[in-house]
């Protein structure tokens, strides 16, 4: 079965109207979901994207977001143990010339892992990294 991840930055596309790449992320999410795939995502991430839904559409929307996630079957939860933040820690601190935040690298450790080539997401980072971004 094919499995995309998903970033902070393509749960909140898919979120915010508003946003930019709204259109673009939730057209990558429904071919994604048609095509038979399943998604993945990190507690790192739901952190970060509850936080910044809070801030940028209200408590509500991210209330709504998580109830939305959480009951999903089409949902696969990773978490970020002492081993894979080490290993996240290492690549934050690595890469100098790049601005990774440290739920970036958290990401791209799960994400070499699992041998995943794809991220939803408007985040450059990823791209930097080597993964190919959707939409």
């Amino acid at each position: 079965m094919k499995t995309l991840f998903v970033d902070t930055a393509g749960w909140v596309a898919c979120a915010d109207e508003a946003d930019p790449a709204h259109d673009r992320a939730m057209a990558a999410r429904d071919a994604w979901f048609q095509a038979g795939g399943v998604l993945i995502t990190t507690d790192y991430v739901a952190d970060e994207t509850l936080t910044l839904m809070r801030m940028r559409l209200g408590l509500n929307a991210a209330e709504a977001w998580w109830q939305q996630v959480d009951a999903s079957q089409r949902l696969e939860w990773e978490h970020i143990s002492l081993a894979r933040a080490d290993k996240a820690r290492a690549l934050f601190f690595r890469y100098r010339d790049k601005d990774f935040s440290f739920t970036d690298c958290t990401s791209f450790v799960v994400m070499r892992e699992l041998k995943l080539r794809e991220v939803l997401t408007t985040d450059r980072h990823f791209a930097q990294a080597g993964f190919t971004v959707k939409p």
